[in-house]
């Protein structure tokens, strides 16, 4: 579809456009493992990687392959690979594409989950350096030899740190190294990192592009930004069958997807595709309710700290007002220490209590006790987290609702 039409209306027809058995609107779910060939010829080419089609689920379905093209109208990449969470994409790509003799730089604020991650890389042999990538410097300072990759988030869980993107991107481009951006806090309605360079986006669908909490997913996309053929770490197979343009996701797809598990379900690739047709309506109004959270939290005397983008005392609020469409539905708080957190949360009545984030609905979380607990309380202080922090993930209640609940809360 063009894509001078509007981002909702693209996703919206992609599926009818790529004109699906018998006229469905949607991609039907094909739940079969395998896939028969009248000639082997096909099965054999489509093993040697000399056409596409499919042979096995594991890294393949037509179903998934659906998403995957919607993940990439709305990346503006060449292709994408989906698994089956977004912590599945994050590692399965940087085991296919990182050696033992590596080394990473990446954000010292990452989520907990990805931070834990890249330690099992480092037990493992791979070297890695964390650092404040609000700052280019700091990344330009880190960067070695044998540096073949960057990873930042565009907005960081839960203390919503913005990553210097563009100027990251610079570098990166100026040395010839992967840069990967995790664009799951912002989604692509808000920012599309291929605006600053990014050579692999990753999102988890599981969050905003699903959207109501309902199927687990995830995805690398690859914006044609990196030159390929010149990645020293390649699989030397890959290069006589494959395009070099293709050599990257192919090594993903087939190293990482196929080899390490992390398979997308058909059935919730699709629930996945069908949440993902109203992502921008529910991000508009999670990012209205977001912003005028943030503002009553920053007038309330028992609120000692705001973490959110959109209020000027953000750091890098002028950033973000460049870079995103707009401030996202992430916000954290810091309560005043007189109040115990968790009684406060279970003061809220309409607000549900969960790990998740990006759904329909608002949730809160109590992050040092929980989602980074396993960090320990002198790592947790290095990244800006207090124990009294609160983690929101806004969602599209009728504001007035919101406020009053949390404005009770408070009050009791």
């Amino acid at each position: 579809m063009s894509t001078k039409r509007g981002f909702t209306t693209n996703i919206l027809h992609a599926d009818r456009l790529g004109k699906p058995e018998h006229g469905s609107l949607h991609k039907p779910i094909h739940t079969s493992v395998t896939y028969g060939h009248e000639d082997v010829q096909d099965l054999v080419d489509i093993f040697q990687n000399k056409k596409s089609g499919y042979a096995y689920s594991r890294q393949g379905n037509p179903t998934v392959t659906a998403l995957e093209q919607k993940v990439t109208q709305m990346e503006k990449g060449v292709s994408s690979i989906a698994f089956s969470t977004g912590m599945a994409a994050i590692s399965a790509t940087v085991m296919a594409l990182i050696k033992g003799t590596d080394h990473i730089v990446a954000s010292s604020f990452l989520f907990g989950n990805s931070r834990s991650i890249f330690q099992t890389f480092i037990d493992m042999g791979i070297s890695i350096d964390f650092v404040d990538a609000t700052d280019v410097e700091n990344v330009r300072t880190a960067i070695k030899d044998n540096t073949r990759m960057v990873f930042v988030e565009t907005i960081a869980n839960p203390a919503t740190q913005i990553a210097d993107l563009k100027n990251i991107g610079d570098l990166c481009a100026e040395k010839g190294i992967l840069y990967m951006v995790d664009n799951t806090m912002t989604s692509p309605y808000l920012f599309n990192p291929i605006n600053v360079k990014a050579s692999l986006v990753i999102n988890s669908l599981t969050k905003y592009i699903g959207g109501h909490g309902n199927a687990l997913g995830g995805a690398v996309t690859n914006t044609g930004l990196f030159d390929w053929a010149n990645y020293p770490n390649i699989f030397p197979g890959f290069k006589t069958t494959v395009k070099p343009d293709a050599l990257g996701m192919t090594q993903i797809r087939k190293k990482g997807l196929r080899d390490a598990g992390g398979t997308l379900s058909p059935e919730a690739a699709h629930t996945i595709s069908v949440g993902a047709e109203t992502l921008a309506l529910r991000l508009d109004r999670a990012c209205s309710n977001a912003l005028a959270l943030a503002k009553f939290f920053n007038d309330h005397p028992k609120v000692k700290k705001v973490f959110y983008p959109g209020i000027e005392s953000h750091p890098q609020h002028a950033l973000a007002g460049e870079l995103f469409a707009r401030y996202g539905g992430l916000m954290s708080i810091e309560l005043d220490e007189s109040i115990d957190c968790l009684a406060f949360l279970n003061k809220l009545k309409l607000v549900v209590k969960s790990s998740n984030l990006g759904d329909t609905r608002t949730l809160a979380i109590p992050v040092a006790q929980t989602i980074f607990f396993e960090l320990g309380a002198e790592r947790r202080a290095e990244m800006g987290i207090p124990e009294s922090m609160i983690r929101l993930s806004v969602g599209i209640e009728d504001q007035e609702d919101l406020l009053e609940d949390f404005k009770t809360a408070l009050e009791r």
